[in-house]
């Protein structure tokens, strides 16, 4: 079932106001290595990206503002290769409201590093999947449709499936003379774009989406009312998330995963009775040893 669907279908009853667009994002451009950055060219820069995503229709679903997609995109620029070309990390985060609660969860956080891009002064930006237009719009679009694919996965088992395939054409259209193309196709690292899409979409791993979904809709969202039930979901959902992971030990999506739900998983356990904060210290560490040390709050 959609809930985001009926999460809306619902607010058409309750209020009539102007339907939005699906998100609103934040861009910040940073340049603390460019000895001669050009401040006008890099706000227009942050302006045009904001209108890119903020903007643009990307479903066929009516947002209003509070079922906006919240989210924050850092470019660091690195080098400037001219005037109007760049290299830069992207940093990304996308944000979904927690049912009956202020609480925000993060579904998306990760850098994507060394991204070549050019950029000219009121230049256009358009979604385009299927015909590789440039650089920047390739990389903004791929995020864009990965981020609702996330989003939607989070409150309908596999509603993201039609974003995922959206970013997957974008994938699809990057020619192979393209400067960045190692961080577009299998020969690269396998944390890039295509593995990160690859991983997601592959029927081998759908049980990491089954309990992504079980994760929010069905753990996170109930916690409110139900705690102890809530940390019990979360602790079976993990379970089967830690099965994908040893099927796939370098699983970038299960790096996304905990790059996202650190923090979170952290704070929701610390106040567990000692038995389950043993067991779920066990999980996350074996879930990600690069961790260890932060999960090591839980036990404090």
């Amino acid at each position: 079932m959609n809930y985001r669907f009926l999460f809306l279908l619902l607010a058409v009853f309750l209020n009539t106001d102007f339907f939005a667009q699906e998100f609103n994002v934040k861009v910040r451009i940073q340049t603390p290595q460019l000895k001669m950055a050009d401040s006008r060219l890099f706000k227009q820069m942050e302006k045009t990206i904001n209108d890119f995503y903020n903007k643009t229709k990307w479903t066929n679903d009516d947002f209003q503002d509070h079922e906006k997609i919240e989210a924050n995109i850092v470019i660091n620029i690195t080098n400037d290769l001219s005037t109007s070309a760049f290299t830069a990390d992207f940093s990304i985060q996308s944000l979904r409201p927690v049912y009956k609660s202020s609480y925000k969860t993060q579904t998306f956080n990760w850098i994507d590093k060394n991204y070549s891009f050019s950029f000219e002064e009121m230049q256009p930006l358009n979604i385009s999947t299927n015909v590789f237009i440039d650089d920047l719009t390739a990389i903004l679009t791929y995020y864009g449709y990965f981020m609702l694919g996330m989003d939607y996965d989070s409150f309908s088992n596999f509603g993201g499936t039609a974003y995922y395939e959206k970013a997957r054409e974008v994938v699809e259209s990057v020619p192979l003379t393209n400067q960045n193309i190692r961080t577009w196709n299998s020969q690269g690292k396998e944390n890039n774009k295509y593995w990160l899409i690859e991983n997601i979409t592959n029927p081998k791993y759908r049980n990491f989406r089954q309990s992504y979904y079980e994760y929010h809709r069905l753990s996170l969202d109930i916690m409110n009312d139900e705690i102890d039930k809530g940390r019990a979901l979360i602790t079976s959902s993990l379970k089967e998330i830690k099965n994908v992971a040893d099927l796939s030990p370098q699983n970038p999506v299960i790096t996304l995963f905990m790059n996202s739900k650190k923090t979170e998983l952290i704070e929701i356990f610390k106040p567990a009775g000692y038995a389950q904060r043993s067991s779920i210290y066990t999980l996350l560490s074996e879930l990600d040893p690069s961790g260890i040390d932060d999960y090591k709050e839980i036990m404090k």
